[in-house]
């Protein structure tokens, strides 16, 4: 495999990532709708997961794919 296609297949793996932790976010807010309990108990992880999608999302912008 060239380092070409090496640095693509870790960009989509970083995708896929994003994409994931987007789905999570989406899932625990969901939660959120349907308990208070659960609002309290992932108000944190929520947080947690939307500063990581940012810091992935920044990523990707910033490297070229060949």
């Amino acid at each position: 495999m060239s380092a070409a296609q090496n640095h693509n297949k870790h960009l989509d793996m970083l995708q896929n990532y994003k994409d994931y932790l987007v789905r999570c976010v989406l899932d625990l807010e969901s939660m959120d709708r349907q308990s208070e309990f659960a609002k309290k108990w992932n108000e944190q992880a929520i947080c947690e997961r939307k500063k990581e999608i940012i810091l992935v999302d920044k990523i990707l912008k910033n490297l070229v794919r060949f």
